[in-house]
Parts: structure tokens; sequence; C-alpha cells
């Protein structure tokens, strides 16, 4: 697979990745990962798309190849500052943009902060939480949030990234996070994931810390009303295997202007990796439009 260049940006200080699949003068297509993934998860669906489009893919703060935050949380308006910066310094406005879970609840936000900048929008599985785990959240009083909250940061300061004997044992780990995974393609998403240590053993490159979900920032109205700012074409789309539910049947798609909602069978949370080609096809066809 032909590799793309690799390239730094900073925000608030940090140091932050991405890579440039080439094609400069094609419309700009900003590929956005999701947690504790990384820009490579991308390589399939940029090989099939960057003859036709410019494409970026960031490694977000903490994650890949991309500097760890120190001395705070790993919030989602910083992660949209992070993107706002990117499509900022690398004059990529308007922008079409296609993102995954941790990624779409990003891409979605900035789509509605900056409604010009944006040309398309994909997100799977970028809406968060269902509304009932949301709800069930909220009901919990503030007091409670924050023990549970000061509690889990104590424990995780304490815990150790986990080290792989081999890349084989890496890769069987991979395997096990996500079973539809070809052994090509947990191989070629575990390489690009895992750092060797000085011992000799390979560790994840993301920051353990961004498991953190800190009980502050936007509720759940704020971020609604951020999707109603939407003015692009938005696609939508889960896997039925998922964990995720359909934001049509549980009234979230209601949030936006005019959002295509699609179900994709026998896909889980990864819908990208696990129906690759059909994913391929339902994105050119949805950009084409």
């Amino acid at each position: 697979m032909p590799g793309p260049s690799s390239h730094n940006y900073f925000s608030q200080r940090l140091k932050l990745h991405y890579v440039d699949w080439g094609n400069p003068m094609a419309p700009p297509l900003l590929l956005v990962h999701g947690g504790r993934d990384h820009c490579r998860s991308w390589d399939w669906v940029a090989e099939s798309l960057c003859d036709r489009y410019h494409i970026i893919a960031p490694d977000l703060r903490g994650h890949g190849d991309s500097q760890w935050l120190v001395g705070g949380s790993y919030v989602l308006p910083d992660y949209v500052y992070d993107i706002t910066q990117l499509v900022h310094q690398a004059n990529l406005a308007p922008v079409s943009i296609i993102s995954h879970s941790l990624g779409g609840m990003i891409c979605l936000q900035y789509a509605g902060l900056f409604p010009d900048n944006v040309r398309q929008i994909v997100a799977i599985e970028g809406l968060g939480m269902p509304p009932n785990k949301v709800e069930e959240e909220e009901r919990k009083a503030i007091d409670m949030r924050l023990a549970g909250w000061v509690d889990y940061l104590r424990k995780l300061s304490g815990r150790r990234a986990h080290k792989y004997k081999t890349i084989e044992d890496a890769v069987k780990r991979m395997q096990e996070a996500n079973k539809r995974l070809t052994p090509d393609q947990a191989h070629h998403l575990t390489i690009h994931g895992i750092d060797q240590n000085e011992d000799g053993t390979y560790s994840w490159k993301f920051d353990n810390y961004v498991r953190v979900f800190p009980p502050y920032g936007l509720s759940e109205k704020e971020r609604q009303s951020l999707w109603a700012r939407i003015s692009c074409p938005t696609l939508l789309i889960r896997g039925t295997e998922s964990w995720d539910t359909n934001p049509k049947e549980d009234g979230r798609a209601s949030h936006f202007h005019a959002a295509k909602i699609i179900d994709m069978s026998g896909a889980g949370h990864w819908v990208h990796h696990d129906r690759l080609q059909e994913f391929v096809t339902l994105v050119e066809d949805f950009l084409t439009c």
C-alpha cells in the first residue's frame, strides 16, 4: 500500500501529527479517527479515495504520533479547537469530513460551530452515548459524578501501559477488540498503533488518560444546538451489531436539519473496517451528490 507523507502542526502548544495523501489540487477531505485509534486506521478508505480528493488524516491529541496532554483532561472543546487549527493552518475550508466515534463527536461540533467551513460530513456512530445512557448519567448528583471522576483519575494514575513481548501478541489483542478484522487489517492497524519500548517490548501509542470523560463540558442540549446549526449534507452511519442505537429511532436525528441515516448490517462499531467496500461505495455516492 502506498503511504502518505507525515507532518506536524501546533495547537495550544501541543505538537500534533497528521498524514497527507497528496493530490493537493483536489477537493480537501478530512478523515478523523475515534478514541484510542490513530490516523492510519483510515488507510484503506484513503487509498480508495485519494485519486479524487486531497486527504488529510490527523492523530488526535493523546493518540498516534501526536503529543500527550500533561496537567489536564482530554475534553471535546479542546479536540474541536485542534481540528479548527488544522483546517485553518492547512487552508482546507470548505472541507468534506469523514469521522468515526470520538472523531464524529468532534467534527459534528466543529460543523455546527463553523457551518460555512464544512462541505459535507459523514459520522460513523459519532453522536456519543445513546439517550438512555445520557439520562442515566444526568440523574446522578454532581457530587457523585465529580467524586467518581476523582476516583477514576486516581486509579488511572497507577496504571501502566500494557507491554507486549512481540508484535504478534499485540496483533492478537487487536483481533480480540474487533473479531471482524482480517489478519492483514489487524496487523496493519497494530504496526501503526504501537511503539517499541526501551526494553524491547511494545505498547500502544495512545495515552491512557484519553479513557477519562470529565464531568464537565457541553451539556447534551448544547451539543444538540450545535447539531442544529449544521447546514451541509450530513450522513450518520451505524453498525447494526454495535452498542449504539439508531439515531432516528431514539430521537437524536431530529436535531439535524436533513441528516441521512444508514444502518449497516453485519458491522459493529468500526463500520469502515467491518464493511469496507460497502462503506467506500456509500461514501463515494454521498460525496458526489
